[in-house]
């Protein structure tokens, strides 16, 4: 083999040695078997087809890669968010790995979770033992100051009910009877990561505002002057995070932040290592009842949350992912109808740059086409930045987006010019989007790093801007929200169009008349 200690060869090119060649060849033509290569091609040729596209459509019983995640996916995110706070999910080992590695992979940071590791005699039996043992074990080795539980499928299949459990391990001496374990239902098998989320943020404030679990007296509201703010899941939280306190510290309003997971998900490197870090209190989720009113950022991430915060009396402002101008717009706008306070200057000086900016490269951007998938409500805010950019957003999909979701992309259309035939897919998936892109191709894909296989596949370059993002590093650390957080989006989507535009004319003497110095 080509690998060995004189001669470390990198990964890109270790398997283009002639050994390992040699050993793929080896293993098509003897164990493979595949169908001849002409017929494979025409297969994928179809694929590619109008008619194929309307099959592909017309299917109503099996998913194709979806562009989501499972709901508990955002109840470990939620958990991050809550200062010393452990996950821990009841259900199997495995299951947990996954929620571990995806957010790792995406934060390059470890995310921390336990499992109350159910195998097979809890899915026939359930899963209460495994619960008493888990939550003794959580407490005692990470000595966590709240244990926020959720499920998986195996659980919800059972039908563990988790308020009995978590009472039964009380009364085991797991945890003491006073120590706060919220919970939350999160079955995989319906919804998404955001569903989850919804479901494990209801369920921290249900516990604090509502007595417990019924074992003390509910919260009594007294109104005051504070403002909450509930940004939703996000990929980009440890830069976006930054972003909204920069601005609420700008108005000088007291604001508390429901579940923000930037500071764990952005740990330092001295010596010490941070199980936990930021995060909101405890006592921040009990002063949170008595807001004047609660910014959620995320429409279709907090519905029944929304719901919730309406049922106690607060006033609440609903968003959908404010990206660009508009967006940034009406977030200001309610900072400053809420508490009074005026348009801070810098704010103000923040939003000509962002015009100007825009001004300045809408050329590059005005006409292009653009296909994009992702949750509901990061695809709202982007489809409106596009838009004010005068590019046309063709295709705008979202696996976990709702009809209603649907109309009011549309209505997003309807505003603008640039909207004009562009259309949005809810509750479709990665291969209509494929389709999508072969049969009414597109300039550019915005997405998660699984779109890169769209990008080989239909040759359209990929613009990442969706969780998660596992092959590219640090844009997690960079808003996206805010007018900062649209000047570097723009960015991205020029580079993007720049890096194209010079592949596409660099070769001397043939395409490069237009590989120029000045863009």
């Amino acid at each position: 083999m080509p690998q060995n200690a004189d001669k470390v060869i990198d990964h890109e090119m270790l398997f283009r040695e002639p050994e390992y060649q040699a050993l793929f060849k080896n293993k098509k033509e003897n164990f493979e078997f595949n169908h001849a290569d002409a017929k494979v091609q025409e297969i994928r040729d179809w694929t590619k087809s109008k008619d194929y596209l309307e099959k592909n459509f017309a299917r109503d019983s099996l998913v194709v890669n979806p562009a989501k995640a499972c709901q508990p996916l955002g109840a470990v995110y939620v958990a991050n968010g809550f200062a010393k706070t452990l996950s821990f999910v009841h259900g199997s080992q495995g299951c947990v790995a996954y929620y571990r590695s995806h957010f790792s992979r995406h934060f390059k940071e470890p995310t921390s979770c336990v499992s109350s590791s159910m195998t097979e005699d809890a899915a026939v039996f359930g899963g209460l033992n495994n619960m008493i043992d888990g939550l003794a074990n959580t407490y005692n080795l990470y000595k966590p100051d709240m244990i926020a539980v959720s499920t998986t499928c195996m659980a919800e299949v059972i039908g563990d009910d988790l308020d009995a459990f978590i009472k039964n391990a009380k009364q085991k001496g797991s945890v003491p009877a006073e120590f706060d374990v919220p919970f939350a239902h999160t079955p995989a098998f319906v919804g998404s990561h955001i569903t989850g989320y919804d479901n494990a943020l209801l369920g921290v404030l249900k516990h604090f505002w509502d007595g417990k679990a019924g074992t003390t007296e509910p919260l009594t509201r007294v109104p005051g002057e504070s403002i909450n703010f509930i940004g939703g899941f996000d990929g980009f939280v440890v830069g976006n995070m930054k972003e909204v306190r920069r601005i609420f510290d700008l108005f000088g309003v007291d604001y508390t932040l429901l579940c923000d997971p930037s500071e764990v998900w952005n740990t330092a490197t001295d010596g010490e290592f941070r199980m936990y870090a930021g995060g909101t209190t405890k006592e921040e989720v009990e002063k949170a009842l008595n807001a004047k009113a609660t910014i959620v950022f995320q429409e279709y991430c907090s519905e029944k949350t929304i719901k919730y915060l309406k049922e106690k009396g607060q006033e609440v402002v609903v968003l959908n992912c404010p990206v660009g101008v508009a967006g940034t717009d009406r977030f200001i706008m309610a900072i400053s109808e809420l508490t009074g306070k005026p348009v801070p200057a810098q704010l103000e000086k923040e939003r000509g740059q962002l015009v100007d900016a825009m001004a300045d490269s809408q050329a590059h951007l005005h006409g292009k086409r653009f296909a994009l998938y992702g949750d509901p409500d990061q695809m709202l805010g982007l489809t409106e930045f596009l838009l004010e950019l005068g590019a046309e957003p063709a295709h705008v999909l979202s696996t976990n987006g709702t009809e209603d979701w649907a109309k009011k992309v549309q209505a997003l259309f309807d505003s603008s010019p640039y909207g004009t035939g562009c259309k949005a897919y809810p509750k479709r998936d990665l291969w209509h989007m494929r389709s999508l892109l072969n049969v009414e191709p597109v300039d550019f894909l915005i997405g998660n790093t699984y779109g890169k296989y769209l990008e080989r596949d239909t040759n359209t370059p990929l613009v990442r801007m969706v969780f998660p993002i596992f092959d590219r590093h640090h844009y997690h650390r960079y808003p996206t929200w805010g007018y900062d957080g649209a000047m570097r989006t723009l960015i991205m989507l020029l580079d993007e169009f720049f890096e194209t535009l010079d592949a596409n004319t660099i070769i001397p003497g043939k395409t490069d008349y237009s590989y120029d110095i000045i863009r």
